[in-house]
Order: structure tokens, then C-alpha cells, then sequence
């Protein structure tokens, strides 16, 4: 009898998969020390970003997709 493929609930929360199949993930750096940052860098880093492709196989592979 073949496995299951599991997800890993850690990757699961920090990324999503957008309808056409891209993976997208959330910027750092927005956590803390936030005064001395411009208000133009902090608004950048609330957005989210599509992953690149160096780090979308080992994401897909914790996915199980």
C-alpha cells in the first residue's frame, strides 16, 4: 500500500498558490524596527510577492504538489 503524500503545515501557512498555478509568499523585514524605515519601503513590504524560481521546487516539494 502507497503512502500519502504529506503537506508541511509550516510551508502550508506561508504560501499560497495563486489560480494560475505561481506560488506566492510574504516579504520579511516587516516585523519590527519599523521607525527608521520610509513610509514608501513599509507599504512595499506589506504586499505580497511571487516566488522565485530557484526556491519554487523545494517549496513545491514541501507542498506535495
Amino acid at each position: 500500500m502507497a503512502t500519502k503524500a504529506k503537506v508541511r503545515k509550516s510551508a502550508a501557512k506561508r504560501f499560497k498558490i495563486t489560480c494560475s498555478g505561481r506560488i506566492m509568499r510574504c516579504r520579511s523585514f516587516k516585523g519590527h524596527l519599523l521607525e527608521k524605515k520610509t513610509s514608501k519601503r513599509k507599504r512595499k513590504l506589506g504586499k505580497k510577492t511571487i516566488l522565485t524560481p530557484t526556491a519554487r521546487k523545494a517549496v513545491k516539494r514541501m507542498l506535495s504538489i
